[in-house]
């Protein structure tokens, strides 16, 4: 008999990506707002892919769920375009949607790709990413049920079913025009991703704003507070009513992720009406 011990497969770590419907130029205006590094690059027609850098679950602060979470209601907001954020860690897997002013929607998978979500969040998802009611629902719909062959993956370390759960949802999200780079894909170190994302053509590194862009650098542009314009100061207005109350919301909560997403709102709305006063006066 062998004394021989078999060494376990290690937990993946966690990780996550930020799916936005625009262009790269788009999301390179609105992506510094989140204050973190990351990578930016193409991910279909009319599709982006910002790859962060690293995140407060790394240290251990908040979980990678509620960071993104927060992160992609700040920027669906903050943006006329919906943000999709990827996430894992070493027990669950799953994704939150972010559209306007709605509030976000989401769904969970267990390590093993057992479904903890919600039926109804997948249909709400499907409805506001404009998929077919009738096809891509039915395909979404095997992701919801303890199915083996819903997420078919025979690679058995830990979190592969999630993993493929992830994959399952991406096949279905290229007919809405997704399609991620070779190597970015659900389960992989962050530190990986990043490496890879970098390498990619075209990818650009996002991080806190150091200069105002101008006003033809995004079809955004007329909405941004420096621009000083009636879509900007009413978006301003509008972030700030978003932001106070996700703000006392995340306090409450002891939610770090969706603090900073309502502070990040309170102060863009209120930069955006302090700039539009002074270029009215």
């Amino acid at each position: 008999m062998s004394t021989e011990e078999s060494v376990p497969a290690p937990a993946p770590a966690a990780g996550a990506l930020l799916l936005c419907r625009a262009e790269p130029d788009s999301v390179a205006v609105v992506a510094p707002l989140l204050g973190e590094r990351m990578q930016l690059v193409r991910a279909g027609e009319e599709w982006s892919a910002l790859v962060p850098e690293g995140g407060p679950w790394r240290t251990g602060g908040e979980p990678v769920d509620r960071v993104v979470g927060g992160w992609a209601a700040a920027l669906a907001v903050g943006a006329p375009w919906p943000v999709l954020a990827l996430w894992w860690d070493a027990d669950r897997a799953g994704y939150t949607l972010g559209s306007g002013f709605r509030r976000p929607v989401g769904y969970v998978w267990l390590a093993d790709g057992t479904p903890v979500g919600e039926d109804e969040a997948m249909r709400t998802f499907a409805a506001r990413l404009g998929l077919d009611p009738v096809l891509d629902l039915q395909a979404l719909d095997r992701l919801t049920r303890p199915d083996p062959d819903a997420g078919q993956d025979h690679d058995h370390s830990p979190g592969a079913g999630a993993r493929a759960r992830l994959r399952g949802l991406l096949a279905v999200l290229t007919r809405a025009g997704i399609s991620l780079p070779a190597g970015l894909e659900p389960g992989e170190d962050a530190d990986r991703l990043g490496t890879l994302a970098r390498a990619l053509p075209g990818a650009r590194r996002t991080e806190a704003a150091e200069r105002r862009p101008t006003a033809d650098e995004s079809r955004l542009a007329a909405w941004m507070p420096w621009v000083g314009g009636p879509g900007a100061r009413a978006l301003a207005l509008v972030q700030m009513a978003v932001g106070l109350p996700l703000t006392a919301w995340g306090l409450r909560r002891r939610s770090a992720g969706w603090t900073a997403a309502g502070a990040l709102l309170v102060a863009h709305g209120a930069l955006g009406t302090a700039y539009g006063l002074s270029r009215r006066s």
